[in-house]
């Protein structure tokens, strides 16, 4: 089989970690990026991997590495976009959104713009980390920076809804142009998601409750299974999953005219266009 070329980000840790260990063991050629200098630099040594450090709070990092990775790899199989995180109070990054929208849905989505002629050159896969935290989240195209209603995990969820919307719009408009796409919960994994935060989610990663979570590799699962599956055949194209199977997200998901909205706000938010 023919090596692939795999971007993940969020890879210096959890299941970006974990899903980037058993595709080099698999004979994939990953690329890792991360946020972490040190634990991306310390993972790519480990799999012998080419790395990138990315704050995906800046969205200018983002353009410089999408410039990089067209410039590196001419093709590129499969982009897991899978950094994401829970923020703490509310606060605008540089680039005036809000950060937890910022990090979780509009690095990501300019990421998958820069990189969109060369994804679909490939054919690529392109698999977004969710959450069932969606199920909370509220999506309003009139309050994106939520300065009228805002909470840790208000935001949180809206930001996962929003790698939903991301992904049927994805499909929507590039499905026939060979890029397919799901998105995925991946469980409650026993990593330090959430550790920096305010949210109250943050307080079971430190006590006992951990020994009930997921292990990465374990949350790694059905990334690995979409990644490794065929659109079509074992998975459908710009759907959502959990344990490897269709999941019931937040009615606001299946609204095709919001998904729709969402990509046109999120253009003039991050400055680009497709």
């Amino acid at each position: 089989m023919t090596q692939r070329t795999i971007v993940i980000t969020g890879a210096s840790d959890g299941i970006g970690a974990a899903a980037a260990r058993t595709l080099t063991d698999a004979g994939d050629r990953v690329v890792v990026v991360g946020r972490s200098e040190e634990k991306t630099r310390t993972l790519a040594k480990e799999l012998n991997a080419d790395y990138f450090v990315t704050d995906f709070a800046e969205l200018d990092q983002v353009r410089a590495l999408a410039a990089q990775l067209k410039s590196d790899y001419p093709r590129i199989d499969v982009l897991a976009n899978n950094a994401g995180g829970i923020m703490g109070k509310h606060q605008l990054t540089v680039d005036g959104n809000e950060a937890t929208f910022q990090i979780n849905h509009l690095a990501p989505f300019l990421l998958t713009n820069e990189l969109m002629d060369v994804l679909i050159a490939s054919k690529a896969k392109v698999i977004n980390t969710a959450s069932a935290a969606n199920g909370f989240g509220k999506m309003d195209l009139f309050d994106l920076n939520a300065e009228h209603a805002y909470s840790t995990n208000r935001a949180y969820g809206t930001a996962k809804l929003a790698n939903i919307l991301f992904t049927s719009e994805l499909h929507r408009r590039f499905g026939e142009q060979g890029i397919t796409t799901a998105a995925f919960h991946p469980g409650v994994v026993r990593t330090n998601f959430a550790a920096a935060s305010t949210s109250p989610m943050r307080h079971a990663y430190k006590t006992l409750l951990n020994r009930f979570m997921l292990s990465p590799d374990q949350g790694a699962d059905t990334l690995l299974w979409l990644i490794s599956g065929t659109a079509g055949t074992d998975w459908v194209s710009g759907a959502y999953y959990a344990k490897r199977a269709l999941a019931k997200a937040n009615a606001q998901a299946y609204d095709a005219e919001l998904a729709q909205g969402l990509w046109e706000a999120s253009e003039a938010l991050v400055g680009t266009r497709n």
